[in-house]
């Protein structure tokens, strides 16, 4: 076997970390990662040391020789690394329940990442992976940064435009529980089926769609229209229906974040109602996460509980674990991340980040060209891919009037104004965690 790798993963106190390690457990034979370094801030303290904990306890069960390191030291982490996964959240859920409650005051929807929460947790994400970069090229230069991360396209376009990281993916779990769904809804294993996803993260389309080779799109699409099934879906997205004549004119199958965009007014009643109820997305999740790190204290607890799939990100350890055993093995296989366009999507431009299919290889992900987007999806992708630039480049800059277009030119956001009292409350609310729109306040957590 060649030589045992080393990866370190920023956030390693996440509750999606057994994920990860049941995914590394899982490919052992192929993947030889001899240390496995999670790393946290001194506030994630205590949740390290639980899911290092049972990372210890999974391994050992699976009798596989992977050291679990467990350190609030970044740089000693990533000092040799041959991977870097990022999977931290800046401020906790605490930031993430603000992100989502804030723009409701204002009739606006509140989420993880789109629209003014999405901004926000990209102002606060961005300066943050750009400092892990700069750390990584003095200590580990020719090491894989595979960033989990969300707001993941606007993150993953940040680096491509303001680093010399060449060697960076982003990944998302929605187009693999996408082909889950649709095999789900096909009644047949997932390895039967095919998608051609084009378009950006969390804005993703399926073009074309395929059982044992054969397309069978409009039967698929016809499906997922249907009243009376559950379409493709996700823990973390209620699942209202489509109205069947939109998606059969559509004729591309969308992921679950473009109810967002095109159900604008029924998700925007349903977050009010929860807020009101049962708590925000953020909300519900602190209450899985004590439940979760509950479980996980568990001495007797040696395997990945399947409550953990509860939360939104079922399917990670398969995507991340997946794309990086394709990376060192060179197995030039397809798979959906995020990655530099080059001319793959016709109306986005080729330095620019998109999701798409790609041949993974040792050098990186090589994007399957498209062609353009069908006109009917074209503009919207190419509005949010605005936003995500601008976005980028207020993150990077700390602008206030850069922000503010940011803000404005999202198509969850209604006018200017509205706009810019929400970034106003925001930008006090997240004061402690945007040093760069401060320059006086303290160092951002997670440095």
């Amino acid at each position: 076997m060649d030589k045992r790798l080393k990866m370190a993963t920023i956030g390693g106190g996440s509750s999606y970390t057994p994920e990860l390690v049941e995914g590394l457990i899982k490919r052992y034979h192929e993947l030889p990662v001899g240390e496995l370094w999670l790393v946290d801030i001194p506030e994630g303290k205590e949740k390290l040391e639980i899911v290092g904990a049972l990372a210890k306890r999974m391994v050992e069960k699976a009798g596989v020789p992977i050291e679990i390191h467990l350190t609030l030291d970044r740089r000693r982490a990533l000092e040799g690394a041959d991977f870097v996964t990022t999977q931290f959240r800046v401020g906790g859920l605490e930031a993430r329940a603000k992100d989502e409650r804030i723009p409701l005051k204002y009739g606006v929807i509140g989420q993880e990442t789109n629209g003014p929460g999405g901004l926000f947790k990209g102002l606060r994400t961005i300066p943050v992976i750009l400092d892990i970069i700069r750390d990584m090229e003095e200590l580990c230069p020719d090491a894989w940064l595979i960033n989990f991360t969300n707001p993941a396209g606007m993150v993953t376009e940040a680096v491509l435009r303001y680093t010399k990281q060449e060697k960076v993916v982003g990944l998302c779990n929605v187009p693999i529980g996408m082909r889950m769904g649709v095999a789900k809804l096909l009644g047949v294993d997932a390895d039967r089926v095919h998608i051609d996803f084009a378009g950006l993260n969390h804005m993703v389309f399926g073009l074309h769609v395929y059982l044992d080779g054969v397309e069978v799109t409009e039967k698929v699409i016809d499906l997922v229209a249907h009243p009376d099934r559950s379409g493709v879906t996700m823990k973390n997205i209620v699942d209202l229906g489509w109205e069947p004549d939109f998606l059969k004119g559509l004729k591309v199958l969308p992921c679950p974040y473009h109810r967002y965009y095109y159900q604008t007014d029924k998700m925007l009643a349903e977050e009010l109602e929860a807020a009101k109820t049962k708590g925000t997305r953020a909300e519900v999740v602190q209450q899985l996460e004590k439940e979760l790190f509950e479980l996980y204290k568990d001495p007797n607890l040696a395997i990945k509980p399947p409550q953990l799939e509860q939360r939104g990100g079922a399917y990670y350890s398969d995507a991340a674990c997946s794309l990086i055993s394709s990376i060192y093995n060179d197995k030039r296989d397809i798979q959906p991340v995020n990655t530099r366009n080059n001319g793959a999507i016709a109306s986005i431009p080729p330095e620019s980040a998109v999701e798409v299919n790609c041949v993974i290889t040792k050098d990186g992900p090589k994007p399957i060209a498209v062609g353009d987007l069908p006109v009917a999806v074209r503009g919207l992708v190419q509005q949010i891919k605005s936003f995500e630039r601008v976005a980028a480049e207020a993150a990077v800059t700390g602008d206030y009037q850069t922000a503010l277009v940011a803000m404005t030119i999202n198509p969850l956001v209604p006018s200017d104004t509205i706009a810019k009292q929400m970034l106003d409350e925001m930008l006090e609310a997240h004061k402690e965690h945007l040093p760069q729109f401060f320059k006086q306040a303290k160092t951002v957590a997670g440095n």
